[in-house]
């Protein structure tokens, strides 16, 4: 099966990409070393897979966003001879490679990027935005409770205000409802739910005290969330893989720290994915 795909898809990597921040060690303080060694298992070569650290806290198409996470990848395919790209995302870092797909023109780079890309996998994308970034935003109690899961009124947080996304989808962006598709699959794993219950073992994937963070601002929420994101906004540009709950082990849900975790086999399902 490996001889069968390497043979379609050629030298294949995997690149992760992170969500809100401005990353040093993605690795370390972002997926976590078990995430990636055991997603990347699933390569031909298992060494050739990216971890990208850029400054996400800046508007998605901003030289050290948009223009790093570019720099990072065409240096990966280039240095590595990979020619089948299978991109992971994490939230609003969904945006910032929907950026890319979306603009071919405004980088010389993005072209080469774009051909070798074969999906990307888009890890609860922040795609329409969310309401909590509305509250940071508008400085009210949310500002505080906030800062450890968005960071505080940062140009990433700012754009990513629902009415902001409103825009950038009609006018910036592909692949949501109305608007042309991207020129490569976008495919969406939706966080639905939040464990938080001190009795359940499901709660303490990623850390026990995330959970209960987002368990809060849960309630501000839609019914379908994972404590950051409404489902709509993750499912609200591309197509829909599948909801946690469709194909994690024993249907558990994937709060949004989880969903970025080797949390209820989703390591596994993403290595099978390669």
């Amino acid at each position: 099966m490996l001889t069968t795909f390497a043979t379609v898809w050629g030298a294949t990597g995997v690149a992760f990409v992170h969500g809100t921040g401005k990353q040093t060690n993605a690795l370390n303080d972002y997926w976590t070393t078990d995430m990636v060694n055991s997603v990347r298992q699933g390569l031909g070569n298992s060494s050739n897979y990216a971890v990208i650290n850029c400054d996400f806290e800046q508007y998605m198409w901003h030289s050290d966003a948009a223009g790093c996470l570019a720099g990072q990848l065409h240096s990966f395919i280039t240095s590595r001879g990979i020619t089948d790209l299978v991109v992971l995302t994490h939230s609003n870092g969904g945006n910032v490679m929907r950026w890319i797909m979306s603009n071919p023109t405004w980088d010389s780079r993005y072209p080469l990027i774009i051909e070798r890309i074969r999906w990307v996998n888009a890890l609860a994308p922040s795609s329409l935005g969310t309401p909590l970034a509305d509250a940071v935003m508008q400085g009210n109690v949310f500002e505080a409770s906030l800062g450890w899961l968005l960071g505080y009124q940062n140009d990433a947080v700012r754009m990513q205000q629902t009415s902001w996304m409103q825009y950038y989808n009609s006018n910036w962006l592909l692949g949501t409802a109305g608007r042309p598709a991207l020129p490569k699959g976008f495919w969406n794993v939706v966080g639905t739910d939040v464990h938080a219950a001190v009795w359940k073992a499901a709660s303490y994937c990623g850390g026990y005290h995330y959970q209960v963070g987002l368990a809060v601002t849960q309630w501000w929420l839609g019914s379908c969330s994972d404590g950051f994101l409404e489902c709509s906004s993750q499912n609200g540009a591309g197509t829909l893989w599948f909801n946690d709950y469709q194909q994690t082990y024993k249907g558990r849900k994937l709060s949004h720290h989880q969903s970025r975790r080797d949390c209820h086999n989703l390591d596994i399902i993403l290595r099978n994915d390669l």
